[in-house]
């Protein structure tokens, strides 16, 4: 997930950009109420996580700043956008940070999107045992 925050501007009434001083807690939890991510961020950020488990996860971020409460009116707006599955992996980076050929890189492409496929198959499969 990638996030960015915006804090609310009494004087012009609107939103604008967070301060960096503004702290974001993000809490993951998996379908069992487990939790699986949670870590302190700044104004804006992104986090992932590995499910090992199928079905909805719920994700919480709320700011850990009382300074936003005092200076911004108690407004906060979180523009928030989530990405799902092999292709939320960076392989560039992943490339250079593993010395990967471009051929090993290929390769390790298609084992995401096969993991992935089965991934969606088991959730499908409990899916329908749970209607």
């Amino acid at each position: 997930g990638n996030y960015r925050t915006q804090l609310w501007d009494k004087q012009s009434e609107s939103f604008l950009p967070s301060t960096p001083g503004l702290g974001m807690h993000v809490e993951v939890k998996d379908p069992d109420g487990k939790v699986v991510l949670s870590r302190q961020y700044g104004s804006e950020g992104r986090f992932t996580f590995t499910s090992h488990t199928p079905g909805e996860h719920q994700i919480c971020l709320h700011s850990n700043s009382t300074r936003m409460a005092l200076f911004a009116g108690g407004k906060l707006r979180v523009h928030l956008d989530i990405q799902v599955g092999e292709h939320t992996n960076n392989y560039p980076e992943i490339a250079a940070k593993d010395k990967l050929t471009e051929l090993q890189l290929r390769a390790r492409q298609l084992l995401d999107q096969v993991e992935q496929i089965q991934k969606e198959q088991n959730y499908q499969r409990v899916r329908r045992g749970l209607q």
